[in-house]
């Protein structure tokens, strides 16, 4: 039987853009519970610039990213819902997408609805079950309902804009938190209640006029260091504080003495692959994204578009801030 290769982007050491190099590997046939998928799109994530720089330690050498979509190539023993030319996405917990083709785990590939396109299917994963989980799974003390205040950073990013729109389907007001206007106002077309230019603003004194001083019930941070304690500041007694990345570097170490000093408040740590855990969890995810995307609740906004040849410039743009929603490699 004839081998497989693929062009893929790899990493022989952490480094900048510069250390991501085009070369060809080869893809292995499906071992038992794994598929092999030919991708069509693969998406672009905050999280393949923390595996490029080391942040996030991989072994070496390194393919890099996330999530994809494209057709099922082939299928190993045990995998009994997917089949060979059906068209799927997934976000993985091993990096590798960024190829025209790869070998992974079954569990976490979902099938694509035939309305949604791959450049879609390839944007949404990582990105929109993030949203799912923070929305819908994080809870601490108090009940979210409808009319209650949340707030989240970098609205107008990928993940921000999906959780803005479905903030809005749920009812609840997200105040958004960006870095000029412009985003601000992208955050507010796609349903954020009210948006704060940090640049021009201080977030946690805007966020306790909006609230008249209560404060939000739930804080979500991708930002990390330059936005931690501000968004400490924001969040009423007993409020929960959900980190889940770190674009501005790692949150420094926390006195827990802090957390009383601010109101009791609750703080987690969330990670997307500790909700993922098996099939089913990973399937009911993907269906309530997908049926989000499908009724236009939530509307998947690529961007920006990047040949794979082009990932050094599509990796400089993203560290730069300068792209808004998603960002994919098309093949």
């Amino acid at each position: 039987m004839p081998v497989l290769t693929s062009r893929a982007i790899q990493i022989d050491a952490p480094g900048g853009p510069e250390a991501m190099q085009l070369r060809q590997i080869e893809v292995p046939e499906p071992g038992p519970g794994e598929v092999r998928v030919a991708h069509r799109a693969v998406g672009l994530n905050f999280i393949d610039v923390y595996h490029r720089t080391g942040l996030y330690p991989l072994p070496m050498p390194a393919t890099l990213g996330m999530e994809a979509a494209g057709v099922v190539d082939a299928v190993g023993s045990g995998v009994t819902h997917l089949q060979p030319g059906e068209r799927v996405a997934y976000v993985a917990a091993t990096p590798g997408s960024y190829a025209d083709a790869r070998t992974l785990p079954a569990d976490t590939v979902c099938r694509l609805p035939d309305g949604l396109g791959f450049d879609v299917g390839a944007a949404m994963m990582l990105k929109g079950l993030t949203a799912q989980y923070l929305l819908r799974r994080v809870r601490g003390q108090h009940e979210v309902v409808a009319g209650d205040f949340i707030l989240f950073h970098a609205a107008a990013g990928g993940v921000g804009l999906i959780a803005c729109q479905w903030a809005r389907a749920m009812g609840l007001q997200l105040i958004a938190t960006a870095g000029s206007d412009e985003k601000c106002a992208l955050a507010l077309a796609n349903g954020a209640a009210h948006a704060i230019n940090y640049r021009k603003e201080n977030f946690a004194e805007r966020v306790r006029e909006i609230t008249g001083g209560a404060g939000v019930k739930v804080v979500y941070d991708s930002v990390g260091k330059d936005t931690f304690e501000g968004s400490l500041d924001c969040l009423m007694p007993f409020g929960l504080m959900v980190s889940f990345g770190n674009a501005s570097g790692p949150v420094p170490p926390v006195a827990p003495a802090l957390l009383a000093q601010k109101g009791c408040l609750y703080l987690t740590r969330q990670t997307l692959f500790m909700h993922m855990r098996g099939r089913e969890a990973t399937q009911a995810m993907a269906d309530d994204l997908f049926a989000a995307v499908e009724s236009g609740d939530v509307k998947i906004h690529i961007d920006q578009r990047f040949a794979l040849t082009d990932v050094q410039e599509a990796h400089r743009t993203l560290e730069a801030r300068q792209t808004t929603g998603c960002s994919v490699l098309m093949l």
